[in-house]
């Protein structure tokens, strides 16, 4: 992928062949990815996978109707014919179609982007990671109740290059990087898991420093620990009651009840074969109160160590800061050009694909609740009774991203503004905008983290997408716990 000029050559015939067959605009991505996974389990290394895929995918647009097609044959016959068969799904979809058509976009951009860096993991021998892993899956096991300890690091490199009818050139190199750990307490008649950091471990966008800064080695023992002490520990108590919730499962209710409900698409009813569609509707940005003035959710595609920041979409779209939810206040969607353009709008560059033979959709990508001004320990002053609740171990939410109730792997009491004893399977549950509703503060910078999710699923056939919901700590007040049990 770095030789652009042969590329770009490539594109150009591509994108002279769409035009020749009848396409009104027509763009094409070249992609070239690398996936690393170490795993180990138990002393073992369980996985140890290296892969590769590289190849073209290619949209038309015939009377507003889009086609895609896509190949790994980038000699001129398999590029004509990749085009062609754009353009001929284009066509049979404009002859059909009874739906909205698509202006013909008119932006074109030239630029490049590279995710920083600090230090690129290939630098970093196979033995020296394999054995790090290894040395902290060994510390979990800090009691002989710890039945399986895990640990694991994912490592992504992706090329990335656009070429449009318009005139565009966009060259990107993006690296990912995610690890973490897991322990599992068995005792008499029950099991308990604690996960470090958060519930899937740190992914962000960087190098091997974001493997550093997930600082496993100096909390595993303690996650061991912590499992451990869950099969002795009594039940989350029943109640209506405030809670704290630590900023990995901030970043998960963000995630299921604000991003997937925020796709235009799924708004639009373009998308319901995964998850359903969403509660939200155009009419209500500039009226529904989707959370109190403590709630400000922006997507930032340019934020550094976001697990999407890069700097334009899969549409050549340019990244932008653009508000969600303003001050409590519903005030827009992630969009792409033609869901955007059907609403008045202009795109957010919210369009992504998983690799270069999957078709470009509306994606979550870097959506993050801005952080308050109070500090973490000050969310517990106040508080009479209530659980602070870290870690997600289970959820479940409805096809309009309405209803929902989260399980989370560990808690605590909290009584009198202050944390107390231990406590086990704490489940909470809510409506979507009645629970930010109830949200009266969020914790400062301090106390804000990009965590990524790094299996974020959606369309049918259905995507995994690399998304981010950054986020800090957050008080609800008034929320129903305990759900599923009897306290």
């Amino acid at each position: 992928m770095n030789n652009r000029p042969s590329f770009e050559a490539h594109a150009l015939r591509a994108l002279d062949t769409a035009r020749a067959r009848g396409a009104a605009y027509a763009e094409i991505r070249f992609e070239e990815g690398r996936s690393e996974r170490i795993e180990v389990r138990n002393g073992s290394v369980v996985s140890l996978s290296d892969s590769g895929s590289s190849g073209f995918g290619i949209r038309a647009m015939v009377d507003g109707a889009w086609g895609f097609a896509a190949s790994d044959d980038a000699s001129d016959g398999g590029l004509d014919l990749a085009a062609a068969r754009a353009v001929e799904i284009a066509k049979a979809g404009a002859a059909g179609g009874r739906g909205m058509r698509t202006a013909v976009p008119t932006a074109a951009h030239v630029g490049s982007y590279e995710t920083p860096v600090e230090r690129d993991p290939a630098t970093v021998p196979l033995g020296d990671r394999v054995a790090h892993l290894l040395a902290v899956e060994r510390e979990l096991h800090a009691t002989p109740r710890i039945s399986v300890g895990r640990a694991w690091i994912d490592l992504w490199r992706t090329d990335k290059l656009f070429f449009n009818t318009n005139g565009s050139k966009i060259s990107q190199r993006l690296y990912q990087t995610g690890s973490g750990i897991s322990a599992l307490a068995v005792g008499d008649r029950d099991a308990q898991d604690r996960t470090f950091p958060g519930d899937v471990g740190l992914y962000q966008s960087g190098g091997w420093e974001i493997v550093e800064a997930a600082r496993l080695a100096d909390n595993a023992a303690r996650i061991g620990e912590e499992a451990d002490r869950l099969l002795d520990a009594p039940q989350c108590p029943a109640g209506e009651m405030d809670v704290i919730l630590g900023g990995s499962q901030v970043s998960l209710q963000i995630h299921e009840s604000c991003g997937h409900a925020a796709e235009l698409d799924r708004i639009m009813g373009w998308e319901a074969n995964f998850s359903g569609t969403s509660f939200l509707d155009p009419k209500l940005l500039g009226t529904l109160r989707y959370g109190s003035d403590k709630v400000s959710i922006v997507i930032d595609n340019l934020i550094p160590r976001g697990l999407a920041t890069i700097a334009y979409d899969d549409e050549g779209t340019k990244s932008v800061r653009s508000d969600i939810v303003r001050d409590g206040l519903l005030v827009g969607f992630e969009m792409s050009r033609e869901t955007a353009q059907a609403i008045g709008r202009e795109s957010n560059a919210c369009v992504r694909a998983q690799t270069w033979g999957h078709v470009p959709m509306i994606r979550m990508c870097n959506l993050n609740l801005l952080p308050g001004d109070v500090p973490f320990d000050a969310l517990f002053d106040g508080i009479k009774e209530g659980v602070y609740m870290e870690s997600n171990r289970s959820w479940s939410i409805d096809d309009h991203r309405l209803n929902f109730q989260f399980g989370c792997e560990i808690g605590w009491e909290i009584r009198n503004g202050k944390r107390g004893r231990l406590l086990k399977n704490p489940t909470y549950a809510g409506v979507t905008p009645q629970f930010w509703n109830s949200c009266d503060a969020v914790a400062d910078e301090r106390s804000w983290v990009a965590w990524g999710t790094p299996n974020c699923g959606k369309g049918e056939p259905m995507q995994t997408g690399r998304t981010a919901q950054c986020a800090s700590p957050a008080r609800f007040r008034k929320v129903r716990v305990g759900v599923g049990y009897d306290g």
